[in-house]
């Protein structure tokens, strides 16, 4: 017989294979395998468990989002009304501002228009008691006086035309 290297390798390789099963590898490496497994699951469901936490969390943020949305549109609501409710007031108060000077001016003329009339009656008055003042100086005779009347008619005209322009 003839015992060549390779026959020392096979019966190396049989007691390695050997070892390996008296040692019990297979059955480590399958446990390290398994522990490893249930390690790997255990994070999956973990991992699955966050998931489902931020899917409740986004919900959650989603759902306040709509109601501050819903919130904000009431707010710009309100605001639009408090300002159609402003405008409204500023113009009834302009209107009636507008309203008492309309009051006051028509009223500043009737007193004008009052004391105008006044006024021409005061220089009719003068007038009048200037003629009469001619008059009776100059009464010598009807004619005179026929004449200076007239005269003085025609002065009061004149005058109260002049006034009235």
């Amino acid at each position: 017989m003839n015992i060549d290297a390779t026959f020392w390798v096979a019966v190396s390789f049989l007691i390695f294979v050997g070892l390996i099963f008296y040692l019990k590898v297979p059955q480590k490496i399958g446990r390290s395998l398994d522990e490893s497994i249930k390690k790997i699951k255990e994070e999956i469901d973990n991992a699955e468990k966050l998931k489902d936490e931020a899917k409740n969390i986004l919900g959650e943020y989603e759902s306040k989002v709509g109601k501050s949305k819903e919130e904000i549109k009431n707010l710009i609501h309100k605001a639009e009304k408090q300002a159609e409710a402003n405008i409204i007031k500023t113009n009834e108060e302009f209107h009636n501002i507008v309203e008492n000077r309309k009051k006051a001016a028509e009223e500043k003329i009737k007193q004008m228009k009052t004391q105008a009339i006044k006024d021409v009656k005061n220089s009719s008055v003068d007038i009048a008691i200037r003629s009469i003042e001619k008059i009776i100086k100059n009464s010598i005779d009807k004619k005179k006086l026929d004449k200076i009347y007239i005269s003085s008619i025609d002065e009061a005209k004149k005058i109260l035309k002049n006034k009235s322009i």
